[in-house]
């Protein structure tokens, strides 16, 4: 028994450690794809940058194609807006929790990173954002509120300015139907020749020309539509406002009384959508173009997302399938030039982003070399192939170009900034995914940027429900489909489910919803033929079953062309047509084995007929399977009743273990999480013996057992250790596992006419019926089996056929390892007993250690449904790591991993986006790319350092700053006059007592010369410049000021007379008493002079006096603050 504890109370070794740094790191790398829910767009002309922002506050920066940077938002929040600061590498966003946030391009341990380094929370002091602006100068960010008012945000400090531009100052010269409320600051355009001239618009339709210098309005234009958008023209002579109601507005800058051009609807006269956005480009030598967003007629295409161009007589009407988020033009003009000259316009939409070449004459798009729609239909599987050879690799390339000819645009992506650092990659790799539509795309993943290169569409050889598509031939507005996101589709069915590429052999194979099985070949030509399906009945043998799924698809009939590429050579159409859930070929056999729900079928594409079929079906579940995923036979009282049994059970197993805790319990600590973040090497695993759960063995009756999860072709020894086997391995959701032998033509020459002959030799039953969701054999050395043609292509080392073969059959709840061809049970983990986690997917790997390319060692990586991921040394399944990859909610990322041979691996972060991360320390793909900063881009930061010396003078010398003494001055004013206040009342009584008092403090200051009693004197002396700030206070603000400020300056000038007072005590005693007393006898005379003055001033105003002190106080405060 000693055999099933391997792994399990091992502990790693100082030598081990080391070894597994050299083999194993994770790390998060790159993600490809399309951002997903992008909410703002923006472009820095002068370092050729584009950023979007998202509604979870990620923000990404793009450059040419591998140039990618990253950032986010310390809290999340919707990115509304995005604003470069051209050729700075800044950015500034805003977002919907009205804050603004400064993010920067910064280079960091010799990686450039994007991140946030000001913030500015504007809540509480203003209302909601409703738009900002820019300016050319770069030097404040004008922000307009749904209250009509615009603030300034300084940029250099990130800070919000005094100077606000009031709503009711700019509408003071307006009509009074407009003066009553113009409604949210809805745009603010900045004159293209004069930056000190802006364009405001309001949301009711009233637009004000308004200069920021002389801070008053030049023109007034009055819209009779509720105002959507501004745009200048680059002359500055005239501006665009596009409205509600499907209409733009020409307006001249000089004159305001009315249009210049009458409202333009340009798909009127019914009503229309809103132009929600309007551009005003100038060429020269030709017409202008005008690009907007919406303003279509609303009974007809409501639901059309459109962006309108049109230049002269050209009209199009780009129709995408996602709503339009922003659009911009990149110009060959700037802000110098006579003229726009823009030659690409740029749309973000909700799922993708499309680019057109104004200067084609068919406006073609680009073709995009990275940031792609990858869900341009839903991914439903995912396939990686290592090391494509270069011929399969160029006939790919040629094949893909070929079937965009004539779509896109030949000059070059416009989006090129930045530099990319990262060197070719030495080999091709290809991720493949297969989608809703019957599509199968090929994607260039040997980089950063993931590049479309081809497409299969299985579609085109089946006849659809929906028939072809009806031919439109409405010719207005002028609709021009544009971009490739196309989330319908025609049929369910014809969704892939499985994909295998054999490189070497340059055979594919897809395996579909309906029970279709494509079998495709390379052709360097085009090609005529007719197709024909090959039925393979699964449940022949059971003559009681009924299926109530879908029909089959039907092949289109006569002759098909086909352009080169891969091409279809047979077709195997499974009975019932059922899902595929299971599929394994061998391209030197020629076979093909697929499975279903119901059970698996061997297929010999060379000789087009069916080898073997196997139905796994349990007789009692015959009725069910055809349409219910659910067994129906279960009663609610078996099933509540073993509910309460297994949680008795468990509590019971609970209080055993509490009052008797094992030795290893008590000996040894409990184990630590291995929990990893984004990068980073993981803990050592130290594992002991856990406390085994109890797991309830399935049902036999479960009708979801037939399913078949995994088939596994390979030659190995099946029935003594002298002779191999072509063996077929099947495992289903019952945890059974059948071996087939299969009989091959000795003579290849025979393998077109000799029958292949297949019988089933061993069925091996896991006690607990977990699903069995991976099968592989390893040779006599513990390396897996070689992969058709690599031996031969010497991409592998022939198996070593000297010791004993092992099977590692891998089920949900654990690994068991037998050897071969006993089948005898040589080591095993349970992942689920120990751990609670269950299998999702398995996978061999090749890691390379960094120190030495020629050592390597094969491994198994294990991803559980906690989104963890384990690496085993094989076949001893000794883990050495694990790693949290995934959140164990994100159950759609779980399922969409696959691993590629060298310890990389993809999955889907977002519908839209792959996240790509490393297991291994020598295999590492991430961006690395720069931006190279003109010189003097940025200006330098505002200085800080004469707050950080007075701060640390105060620290270390005791010393206070001019701000904090100005501070307790005015305190201490105000604490003074309220005393005195108090002194009057009580001296309105007794007006005969303040000799007396004057007396006893004559005496008390003889008496008590003391340093504190010179500190009073200098408080009393205050009361003096408190008096004339009260006085002075209704006249004018500026006098409280500089009042303040003698005061202050009073307070500096009396300290330094008491540091120098404590001096002279200390140097000389006799010297020091003679200099307080002579201060003190000043202090008494000027405390006398104040006191009369101010009994007389709150005499005559004593009704009055209070509410002038707390006033005054206020805007003494505010004087400070600004100051």
């Amino acid at each position: 028994m000693l055999k099933f504890m391997r792994g399990k109370g091992h502990h790693l070794s100082a030598e081990r450690l080391k070894l597994n740094k050299e083999l194993f790191s994770f790390s998060k790398t790159t993600t490809h794809g399309f951002p997903h829910r992008p909410s703002a767009l923006a472009w820095d002309p002068k370092l050729q940058l584009l950023a979007i922002g998202t509604k979870n506050g990620l923000i990404r920066v793009y450059g040419a194609p591998g140039v990618e940077f990253e950032g986010t938002h310390k809290e999340e929040a919707c990115v509304m807006e995005l604003f470069f600061l051209p050729g700075q590498g800044r950015l500034i966003s805003q977002c919907d929790n009205t804050s603004l946030h400064l993010f920067e391009l910064n280079e960091k341990d010799g990686k450039w990173m994007l991140e946030e380094v000001k913030s500015c929370s504007l809540q509480g002091r203003l209302k909601n954002i409703t738009t900002c602006c820019l300016p050319s100068s770069g030097e404040h960010l004008l922000i307009g509120t749904d209250g009509g008012n615009i603030y300034l945000l300084d940029v250099k400090s990130f800070e919000m300015t005094d100077h606000i531009i009031y709503q009711d100052i700019v509408i003071q010269n307006v009509p009074d139907d407009y003066k009553l409320n113009p409604g949210s600051v809805e745009a603010i355009a900045e004159h293209p020749l004069n930056p000190d001239k802006i364009v405001i618009g309001y949301n009711r339709g009233l637009m004000v020309l308004w200069d920021n210098k002389t801070l008053n309005s030049e023109n007034t234009y009055v819209g009779s539509q509720q105002l959507e958008s501004v745009s200048w023209h680059h002359s500055g002579t005239k501006f665009m406002s596009s409205h509600n109601d499907g209409t733009y507005v020409v307006w001249s800058s000089t004159d305001s009384s009315k249009p210049q051009e009458a409202p333009v609807p340009p798909y009127g006269p019914f009503p229309c959508k809103a132009i929600s956005k309007v551009l005003w480009r100038s060429v020269k030598g030709g017409d202008d173009f005008t690009i907007f967003a919406g303003g279509m007629p609303r009974a007809s295409y409501a639901d059309k997302n459109t962006v309108t161009v049109m230049c002269g007589d050209k009209h199009q009407v780009l129709d995408f399938t996602s709503k339009v988020v922003d659009f911009f033009t990149i110009c060959h003009g700037d802000e110098e030039s006579e003229y726009d000259n823009p030659h690409t316009l740029v749309v973000l939409a909700e799922e993708e982003i499309v680019l057109i070449d104004l200067e084609s004459d068919d406006w073609l798009p680009f073709r995009l070399p990275h940031l792609s729609s990858l869900h341009m239909s839903s991914i439903t599987c995912t396939s990686h192939v290592y090391d494509v050879p270069q011929d399969l690799w160029n006939t790919i390339i040629t094949a893909g170009n070929k079937q965009v000819s004539g779509k896109y645009t030949e000059r070059e992506w416009p989006i090129n900034g930045g530099e990319n650092l990262v060197e070719n990659a030495s080999v091709h790799n290809l991720l493949l995914t297969g989608h809703e539509d019957g599509s199968v795309r090929f994607w260039d993943a040997s980089g950063v940027a993931l590049g479309h290169l081809y497409t299969i569409h299985t579609s085109h050889i089946f006849v659809s429900e929906d028939g072809e598509p009806p031919v439109d031939e409405e010719e207005w507005p002028p609709f021009r489909k544009v971009g490739s996101f196309d989330p319908y589709s025609d049929d369910p069915r014809l969704a892939v489910k499985k994909i295998l590429l054999c490189p070497l052999s340059k055979t594919l194979v897809i395996a579909g919803t309906a029970g279709q099985i494509i079998y495709f070949e390379l052709k360097d030509e085009e090609i005529e033929k007719e197709l024909e399906a090959h039925s393979v009945n699964i449940v022949s043998d059971r003559d009681s079953f009924v299926w109530k799924g879908h029909d089959q698809l039907s092949l289109k009939q006569g002759s098909l062309k086909f352009d080169p590429g891969f091409v279809p050579v047979t077709i195997e159409q499974l009975t019932p047509p059922a899902a595929v859930t299971a599929i394994a070929f061998h391209t030197e056999w020629g076979l093909l084995a697929a499975g279903t729900a119901h059970g698996f079928a061997l297929f010999d594409y060379i000789q087009k007929k069916a080898v073997m079929s196997k139905c796994t079906l349990n007789p009692n579940d015959l009725m069910a399977v055809g349409d219910a995923a659910m067994s129906r036979k279960k009663s609610f009282k078996k099933s509540l009743r073993q509910s309460f049994r297994r949680l008795r059970k468990g509590r019971s197993q609970r209080s055993k273990r509490d009052k008797t805790p094992t030795k290893e319990e008590t000996k040894s600590p409990a184990k630590e999480s291995t929990a990893e973040t984004d990068t980073g090497a993981a803990t050592p695993v130290v594992e002991t013996k856990p406390v085994e759960r109890q797991i309830e063995a399935r049902s036999a009756d479960d009708s979801m057992g037939s399913m078949v999860r995994c088939l596994y072709l390979a030659q190995s020894f099946i029935i003594n250790n002298a002779l191999q086997s072509y063996t077929l391995w099947a495992g289903t959701n019952a945890g059974a596992i059948y071996v087939f032998t299969i009989s091959l033509p000795k003579e290849k020459d025979n393998r077109k006419t000799e029958a292949v002959a297949c019988q089933l030799g061993k069925e091996i039953q896991l006690k607990h019926r977990a699903p069995v969701i991976a099968i592989q054999i390893l040779d006599g050395l513990g390396h897996p089996l070689p992969e058709p043609y690599e031996v031969e292509n010497n991409r592998a080392k022939s198996p070593d056929l000297s010791g004993n073969h092992r099977v590692i059959i891998c089920s949900e709840e654990q690994f068991k390892v037998f050897t071969l061809p006993s089948l005898k049970p040589f080591c095993k983990f349970k992942l689920t007993a120990s751990e609670g986690a269950r299998v999702r997917k398995v996978a061999m790997i090749k890691f390379v250690s960094t120190k030495d390319e020629n050592y390597s060692e094969d491994c198994m990586a294990c991803l559980t449904n906690q989104g963890e991921i384990s690496i085993f040394t094989v076949p001893d399944l000794r883990r050495q790591q694990t790693h949290n990859v995934i959140k164990r909610e994100d159950i759609n990322g779980i399922s969409s991993v696959v691993f590629t041979k060298t310890g990389q691996a993809f999955y889907l972060h977002s519908p839209c986006e792959f996240q790509r991360f490393t297991l291994s320390a020598k295999d590492i793909l991430e961006a690395k790319c720069k931006v190279d900063l003109p010189e003097g881009a940025r200006p330098p930061p505002p200085s800080s350092e004469p707050e950080e010396s007075a701060e640390q003078q105060t620290e270390e010398g005791g010393e206070i700053s001019p701000e904090k003494e100005q501070e307790k001055a005015i305190d201490l004013a105000t604490t003074m006059v309220e005393s005195l206040i108090l002194k009057d009342e009580k001296t309105e009584s007794s007006e005969s007592k303040p000799d007396a008092n004057a007396s006893q403090d004559e005496s008390k200051g003889e008496l008590d010369i003391t340093v504190d009693s010179v500190k009073d004197h200098i408080s009393n002396l205050c009361t003096e410049g408190v008096t004339t700030i009260v006085e002075k206070a209704e006249s004018s603000s500026k006098v409280v000021q500089e009042t303040v400020t003698k005061v202050s300056s009073t307070v500096v000038s009396t300290k330094e007379t008491i540091i120098n007072a404590k001096e002279a005590m200390i140097t000389t005693s006799d010297n020091a008493k003679e200099t307080v007393i002579n201060a003190t006898e000043n202090a008494k005379e000027t405390f006398l002079n104040a006191t009369e003055n101010a009994k007389g001033m709150f005499t005559n105003a004593k009704s009055t006096a209070k509410e002038t002190i707390i006033s005054t106080t206020e805007k003494i405060t505010n004087s400070t603050t600004s100051e």
